[in-house]
């Protein structure tokens, strides 16, 4: 049952009464970022309705920046600018850092966003949302450098993300917990209607861009080739295959019901690593993870656990279910070990829908 009382506001004061007293200014960000959502709620169920007079272009990515985009770039930056509390925002629409400008005071906190995950479903109505994470501003008045925000995931303050779909939601962690919130569009309060959310131990879904399986690693392909065989292969019970393309609507999925998200690492570009971000995508979902009790990896390493090198760095992505993941890292470190054999299956095989390339390898 929702907590009707206890709205995103009234939840973080009372967080930071457990934790031995007020912290204002992290009280204060995490309110902007909540009307920045709002206002972005706002602007993405009107869809075609409304008329934007932003101009599109591409983004430090070579992604083209639809007009949603840029504009939920800037309620994000302008919502969080004024406020006193960030030094520094980082966001995957501007290549650099953007600088809190004079007369604004800055804060003790730096914020990185991805301001409109899943954009690209916009055109078919299917979710999208907002994704963020906190860090710590260095001490002293000077304008925050790309440095300051290359810190390995562990030293996030807070991180959390909006749905925009048949409602809008906030899920949050402060690092102890996570925790659902639902836009009441009644009174225009997020409300907590998900508490202490946990990952379900038990499941049978995964989700992965097939269409990229002849560009993954033997480890990967063999988790997947034993989803798909089901109660007739060595898992011996049946899977069913999700894939939305936005990584909000994957992620709270699994902490609904269970399962593993999979972007891992391919061949199809040797000198990347992986193809989500970092500082703004892998690092906050992989808090929310491990507080709801999963776990987030790349296949070898633990996602908050890696420093950053760049402000836009791209990571492999595997999370969900605790067992699931740790599965596929085994996988992993028998590949890298060579104690894994060739790895051969029927749905693999050169006439087959699915076909192992000659030599894969590789690593991140």
């Amino acid at each position: 049952m929702p907590h009707r009382s206890m709205t995103f506001a009234k939840f973080i004061i009372e967080d930071q009464r457990r934790r031995g007293g007020p912290d204002t200014e992290l009280t204060a960000l995490l309110n902007d970022v909540q009307t920045a959502c709002k206002l972005i709620s706002v602007m993405v169920s009107r869809g075609s309705l409304q008329q934007h007079q932003t101009e599109t272009g591409t983004n430090v990515h070579d992604e083209v920046q639809k007009p949603l985009d840029l504009a939920a770039n800037e309620i994000v930056l302008d919502t969080c600018t004024w406020g006193g509390q960030v030094a520094g925002m980082a966001s995957e629409e501007l290549p650099e850092v953007f600088v809190i400008p004079p007369p604004h005071r800055k804060g003790r906190y730096l914020l990185s966003f991805d301001p409109l995950d899943g954009s690209s479903n916009i055109d078919v109505n299917v979710t999208v949302g907002t994704i963020f994470s906190i860090l710590r501003a260095p001490d002293g008045d000077n304008d925050p450098v790309e440095a300051d925000f290359l810190k390995p995931g562990t030293e996030q303050v807070a991180a959390g993300f909006a749905l925009y779909g048949p409602t809008s939601m906030i899920v949050l962690t402060l690092g102890d917990g996570v925790n659902g919130f639902t836009l009441d569009p009644e009174i225009g309060n997020f409300i907590l209607t998900h508490c202490n959310m946990k990952v379900p131990e038990e499941c049978n879904e995964f989700a992965v861009n097939v269409s990229n399986e002849r560009f993954w690693e033997p480890p990967v392909q063999r988790y997947v080739d034993e989803c798909i065989r089901g109660s007739t292969g060595p898992r011996g019970k049946d899977f069913n295959m999700r894939w939305i393309a936005s990584l909000v609507a994957e992620v709270y999925r699994i902490l609904i019901r269970g399962g593993v998200f999979m972007y891992p690492w391919d061949t199809r570009d040797t000198s990347r690593a992986g193809r989500l971000r970092l500082l703004y995508e892998a690092n906050p979902m992989a808090m929310i993870l491990e507080q709801a009790g999963g776990v987030a990896s790349t296949g070898r390493q633990r996602i908050l656990d890696l420093v950053p090198e760049k402000l836009h760095q791209r990571v492999p992505l595997i999370l969900g279910s605790k067992s699931e993941v740790e599965r596929i890292v085994r996988y992993h470190e028998a590949y890298d070990k060579g104690e894994d054999k060739v790895f051969e299956a029927p749905l693999f095989n050169t006439r087959s829908l699915f076909r192992v390339p000659a030599g894969a390898h590789g690593g991140v």
